[in-house]
């Protein structure tokens, strides 16, 4: 069933092990949601506990040397919600797991992670502030295994993002500014090694100090599988990096924006690989055009509600922008499960679930750095 009510915000604090079982106890209900659906379609394909153990297994010991502390972190999410670690890891590894089961069985794909993303830098925007959103297409019984996630550390700056309930990070920023969205892309280099799962690369982009940090994990850090990912500061800039699971093609902005959907777009990744995934994801071809065309009429005032408008166009709905729920041929029902919006120099995010059919939106906050709205009014330059 889907829901349009709020996503809850799940604040947590104190060490990797100690945020983590904070964030298990109080998304208790939605990780054991999140947990089941998936595990449900791995039955559906004939796998069971065991086999979702043994594909957890497959990434556990490389995350283990990457990043122990969010092992750690997923441990505690495990232990307060009371699940086993590779249900976690389930969550956390959803894409790259599912690709392999189905894989492994010669099932085809029919249910690609879509989205439309897009940035908008401050020269463009009313405010003279960067302004960075999607909306985020899958599963629509999503909208209710979802969060909010605030993590406050001590080791680096806090952050707030949108993300699967269990879940590292999906979209959203961090207190100095830098903020990440994510769409999906394929090629015909996927799968052919193991590489570290998405949302950990995405977690590890927003922990960072200094954007070219959290460019350095984007565009370097190995991969299972293909992934759009779009990287920002509210410092006033932003990139886009196409990345192969072994290489990453950036795309700078355009008339000083950045929207992206679900196809390839650099002309140095389409000379060096094959695209594969436009038989899943026609209508990206023309969703990014949809977008970009409604903000370049507006360039020089746009809005966080201009944004909002360019990601609600139902244009030929329901494979539009904006995607009411639709029953695929596999019948898994696809939605645009959530709009985020963030201005992160205002330390603001809007989060609307399942907005074909609902456009209420509720307000997360982070307390940015003290330096980051200063620095990005330093970096506008003058009209």
């Amino acid at each position: 069933m889907t829901t349009c009510q709020p996503f809850p915000l799940v604040d947590v604090s104190g060490t990797p092990n100690e945020r983590g079982k904070a964030y298990g106890e109080q998304a208790h209900d939605r990780i054991h949601a999140s947990v089941a659906l998936y595990a449900a379609q791995l039955g559906r394909f004939g796998f069971g506990q065991k086999d979702i153990e043994r594909f957890s297994g497959i990434f556990l010991p490389r995350l283990r040397q990457w990043a122990p502390d969010l092992v750690k972190e997923m441990e505690g999410i495990a232990s307060g919600a009371d699940v086993g670690l590779s249900s976690i890891l389930l969550v956390n590894a959803r894409t790259e797991i599912l690709q392999l089961a189905k894989r492994e069985k010669g099932i085809s794909d029919d249910e690609p992670d879509g989205c439309t993303g897009a940035v908008i830098l401050p020269e463009a925007t009313k405010a003279g502030r960067l302004i960075h959103g999607q909306n985020w297409d899958w599963r629509a019984e999503c909208a209710g295994t979802s969060i909010v996630l605030r993590v406050r550390r001590t080791d680096g700056p806090d952050l707030l993002t949108f993300t699967e309930a269990g879940g590292l990070a999906r979209s959203g920023f961090n207190a100095v500014g830098i903020g990440i969205t994510a769409n999906y892309l394929e090629s015909d280099r996927d799968y052919r090694d193991i590489g570290i799962p998405l949302p950990f690369i995405r977690r590890r982009a927003l922990e960072a100090r200094h954007f070219a940090h959290a460019i350095k994990v984007v565009a370097t850090t190995p991969k299972s599988c293909s992934n759009n990912m779009i990287l920002s500061t509210a410092e006033g800039f932003a990139v886009d990096f196409e990345c192969a699971p072994d290489e990453a093609f950036p795309i700078y902005p355009d008339k000083e924006m950045i929207v992206h959907a679900n196809h390839w777009q650099s002309p140095v990744a389409l000379s060096k690989l094959r695209e594969t995934g436009l038989g899943d994801v026609p209508d990206s071809l023309y969703r990014d055009y949809r977008v970009r065309r409604h903000l370049a009429a507006r360039h020089g005032d746009i809005t966080v509600d201009d944004l909002k408008q360019a990601l609600f166009d139902d244009f030929a709905a329901p494979l539009s922008v904006c995607r009411p729920a639709n029953r695929k041929e596999g019948g898994n029902l696809s939605a645009t499960v959530a709009m985020i919006i963030f201005e992160p120099a205002s330390g603001i995010m809007e989060v609307a679930p399942l907005p074909a059919e609902n456009r209420d939106f509720t307000r997360y906050e982070l307390t940015m750095d003290e330096t980051v709205v200063g620095n990005a009014e330093k970096a506008l330059p003058a009209r």
